[in-house]
């Protein structure tokens, strides 16, 4: 694929050196410049698209109406779509950094723009059928503009329709809503009423009924409502001030008056305000939805749990829409279709069971590398020749968060006396995408802080702050390592700019030394198993071995304070009570192959493969394991003499009398015979040993044997 970059000044607006730009873009077929790109330049573009043979354009301009310019440009030529990508050169660059800084980072945007499109997945779509069915509870007038394309019923809630107009269309329920389950397509609600269907609307009750207990349209009884011998008056005994529940089936639900249990919203479930917005989200997804395909799931890694016993539930502890569930214990599901492309599954899962399919992980780190430029080379310009003197990689949400970083762009033009330190940005879905292994990764690829700029309290997933207990760990494991503080969340707020750049300066400018780790050295492979015979199952770029994998890389470069590395939730170190009989429960569960028992009777542990689920721990029938959190070096193979393994509890074996097999520890043999003993006495009177000395083969023939003989 032939690729072209195009850099424009966008009229001298934006101060940048176009001729350095141009020496500082790597790995392109071609690169040209023009003071305005999408005007006076478009004819110079047209003869490098064609003299070149371009199949993809790069072009830096943040200006939507500038970018139909150039995609139009593009169609000429007979260019995919999708072939013209953006580099935001001025909002979150030209106009809040210096001329150097700025030049600089225009070069190293092209060219993690490059690498990221090299790593592009290919698209996928996955569709669910749903029906027409809308509830609406107590908003009739929203219930009314639905109707022409919707079969729409709506729930009094309590509420008296009585004086309502324009109903005719719509089917009315009374009661009140007392739960709500189910997903798109599938939404089951539980409403509670004082009277039943048998209810012929009389209006006898309404006219006898204490004032004010009692809705005339649909008639319905207040809960409170004292009880009479008005309830007497009903014909059909309808009433049942006890309280009377059914369900309503429905594939879309608004309720602006509820709340859902989902702290980021479920695909069609609705609360909150309405407004045109909610209308048309609900139209467009009458009948059924086809989306992109956002996640790629392999779940014979999954850590979930085996067995009947809990295991890792992190997908289904972060996940803020509802999209993942355990429908059993040791089991997790995802559906696809509710999926909001968040990332927060996936930066939360300890073993690549799911995995954003765009940006993927292993695109992510192309653009990381890409970003950072090795100090020896010097780039375009070198530390402390005024271009990017430390840098910085941003994990910037592409929602909110990019938005009002543009809108401070502006305000910096306007004002003239707003900067802030030139961060390399890498736009995430959400910050929910970002886990412990990107920030790691970007510490190893020479990058001397990372910054995660999200919503803040306007996410829309997560809610305030929330990467908050991310930063603290992470400079938990930073400072063990001995490069102190260097992750930092940032919110930047609309309308207030000058908080952001302050806030920026301080972390960038006053808070980071220069790291040891050089750039320019490290390209991740994502695993930490590439030198073994037979690596572990689980994808490149899973949280684990990613972690493991920049882990080790940092440690080339830098003097630990700390033997274990607190704050990595994705490690653990198991430690074993002599309660421990060496059943093989821990072996059976445990979904790396972290934990084997020997012949010998030990119990051995890999802190390497463990990816800290818990499932051991649980699943102990002797509650003799307790898993510690972080990671500790002594115990990695390359500071055991390459010996993965460690023996965390030594017992004894116990051969059977007859074969010489060992089959069960003297431990386990000896408390089974306490626990039922008594019960299997008389069995094999004749045998010489107990029937606890023989291993299950042999024990069944010594019982056969002994049957026969009778």
């Amino acid at each position: 694929m032939n690729t072209g970059a195009f850099v424009c000044s966008c009229g001298g607006s934006c101060d940048i050196d176009l001729e350095a730009v141009r020496d500082g873009v790597d790995d392109v077929d071609v690169v040209a410049s023009s003071e305005l790109l999408c005007q006076d330049g478009l004819a110079g573009m047209s003869q490098v698209i064609e003299e070149y043979d371009l199949d993809q354009i790069i072009a830096t301009t943040p200006e939507p109406s500038c970018q139909d310019r150039i995609r139009g440009l593009a169609d000429e030529h007979g260019l995919h779509p999708e072939a013209s990508v953006f580099v935001d050169h001025r909002e979150t660059n030209a106009w809040v950094h210096g001329e150097a800084a700025a030049t600089d980072k225009t070069a190293r945007l092209i060219n993690a723009t490059r690498a990221g499109l090299r790593k592009e997945a290919p698209s996928r779509t996955v569709s669910k059928d749903a029906g027409n069915r809308v509830a609406v509870v107590g908003d009739p007038g929203t219930a009314r503009s639905l109707t022409d394309d919707a079969d729409v019923t709506v729930i009094a809630d309590g509420q008296d329709f009585a004086d309502v107009e324009g109903l005719s269309n719509v089917t009315i329920e009374r009661g009140r809503v007392v739960d709500i389950e189910g997903s798109y397509g599938e939404y089951e609600l539980t409403l509670e009423a004082r009277v039943t269907d048998d209810c012929i609307d009389c209006m006898d009750c309404v006219r006898e009924g204490p004032d004010g207990m009692v809705t005339e349209f649909p008639v319905d009884i207040y809960p409170d409502a004292p009880d009479g011998a008005w309830t007497d008056t009903c014909p059909t005994d309808a009433i049942d001030l006890a309280g009377v529940t059914r369900t309503v089936e429905v594939d879309q639900v608004i309720y602006p008056g509820g709340r859902d249990d989902a702290r980021g919203g479920r695909l069609g479930f609705y609360t909150g305000p309405v407004d045109a917005g909610t209308i048309a989200a609900v139209e467009s997804q009458l009948g059924g939805i086809e989306k992109p395909q956002f996640l790629d799931l392999e779940m014979d890694v999954c850590a979930a749990g085996a067995s009947s016993q809990e295991g890792c539930t992190a997908c289904v502890d972060a996940c803020p829409h509802g999209a993942v569930d355990r429908p059993t214990i040791d089991s997790v599901e995802f559906d696809e279709a509710a999926c909001e492309n968040c990332g927060a599954c996936t930066s939360a899962c300890p073993t690549g069971a799911t995995q954003l399919r765009e940006p993927s992980n292993r695109r992510l780190a192309r653009e990381v590398e890409a970003l950072l430029e090795d100090d020896a080379d010097g780039g375009l310009l070198s530390r402390g020749d005024d271009g990017i003197d430390t840098q910085v990689i941003a994990f910037v949400c592409s929602e909110y968060a990019a938005e009002r970083l543009r809108a401070h762009g502006r305000k910096a033009v306007q004002s003239g006396d707003l900067d802030y330190p030139p961060i390399l940005p890498v736009r995430v879905n959400c910050t929910d995408t970002v886990g412990e292994a990107h920030v790691m990764h970007a510490l190893a690829a020479g990058a001397d802080g990372v910054a995660i700029v999200g919503c803040g309290g306007s996410c829309l997933h997560s809610g305030p702050d929330p990467k908050q207990d991310l930063v603290d760990r992470l400079n938990q494991a930073t400072t063990d390592l001995g490069l102190g503080d260097r992750v930092g969340f940032f919110a930047p707020e609309a309308g207030n700019p000058e908080a952001f750049a302050e806030s920026l300066s301080g972390f960038v400018e006053f808070g980071l030394d220069e790291t040891p780790i050089p750039a320019g050295d490290y390209e991740a492979t994502g695993r930490s198993d590439a030198d073994r015979e037979e690596p572990r199952p689980n994808p490149d770029f899973d949280s684990h071995g990613w972690t493991l994998e920049s882990v080790r890389t940092i440690l080339d470069h830098v003097d630990p304070e700390r033997e274990v590395i607190r704050g990595l939730k994705d490690f653990g170190v198991m430690d074993v009570s002599d309660a421990c009989t060496l059943t093989p429960t821990c072996t059976n569960l445990c979904p790396t192959d972290a934990i084997q028992r020997t012949g010998e009777g030990e119990l051995a542990f890999n802190h390497a493969d463990c990816v800290n689920c818990g499932l051991c721990e649980e699943g102990c029938p002797e509650t003799a394991i307790t898993m510690h959190d972080g990671l500790d070096r002594s115990l990695l193979p390359e500071n055991r003499g390459g010996e993965a393994w460690v023996t965390v509890h030594d017992g004894d074996m116990l051969e059977c009398v007859r074969c010489g097999k060992p089959f069960t520890s003297v431990a386990s043999a000896t408390k089974i015979e306490e626990e039922v003993g008594s019960q299997v006495e008389g069995l094999a009177p004749d045998a010489d040993h107990s029937v606890f000395e023989y291993c299950s083969d042999c024990r069944s023939r010594l019982l056969f044997d002994q049957g026969e003989k009778r």
